[in-house]
């Protein structure tokens, strides 16, 4: 039994987050699912780990960390395999001013007001809101031609190697591109589009599905 547990959701962006890094890593973990969006609210046992009921947090034997660029600089630096953090200063800021611009600029747009409002609600029997959508899509596409800009033609985010803001995006941008709004605005950014294709080759990506098929996310 591993002693590494990781409470969230499987369905989460940033519980998958986590779980990439954590694949990515060769670390043996634990999914436990953690309902934090029920009628009741976040379980008490889990706000007694992590009283703001954000998900997700791990366990480390006695250790627990919640907040996830912080759960995954740990994962990255307690394994001895590749690094999943550049060595240059310079790239490593600019891997953690992406991770920071996802935060405030990306999740929620990318995925409350456009995959949720397109996807989500109508599947409940909803209406999206059409307008929120609209709001939504003028900001990402300032952060996708940033995104195209920094990436060039290199392999990742950052530089040839796989870093923490490849993982960061991935989540985000998966959920985006079941919605046509994003299928098409992704079809602007081809190398954003390589770089997507690029990413569903890996074992992490194919290991966390948000799905029950790794296969039925959009592939490029």
């Amino acid at each position: 039994m591993t002693d590494i547990k990781l409470l969230g959701l499987s369905i989460s962006v940033y519980t998958r987050i986590a779980r990439l890094a954590l694949e990515e890593k060769g670390i043996d973990y634990e999914l436990e699912e953690v309902d934090i969006f029920a009628d009741s609210g976040p379980p008490v046992d889990y706000l007694a780990l992590n009283p703001f009921g954000s998900i997700p947090s791990l366990q480390h034997g006695d250790f627990v960390l919640y907040e996830t660029s912080a759960i995954t600089r740990y994962i990255d630096e307690i394994a001895p395999t590749a690094d999943l953090q550049p060595s240059t200063p310079v790239e490593r800021a600019r891997m953690n001013q992406i991770i920071g611009m996802l935060d405030s600029y990306c999740y929620r747009p990318m995925v409350w007001d456009v995959y949720v409002q397109r996807i989500v609600i109508p599947a409940g029997g909803g209406e999206a809101d059409e307008a929120r959508i609209t709001t939504a899509l003028a900001g990402l596409r300032t952060l996708l031609e940033q995104l195209h800009q920094w990436r060039g033609e290199r392999g990742f985010l950052v530089g040839q190697a796989l870093s923490l803001a490849d993982l960061h995006l991935y989540p985000m941008l998966s959920y985006f591109t079941e919605t046509a709004e994003g299928v098409t605005m992704l079809a602007a950014f081809p190398g954003l589009q390589q770089w997507m294709r690029l990413m569903q080759l890996r074992h992490s990506v194919r290991a966390t599905p948000f799905h029950i098929r790794a296969q039925d996310e959009t592939e490029f």
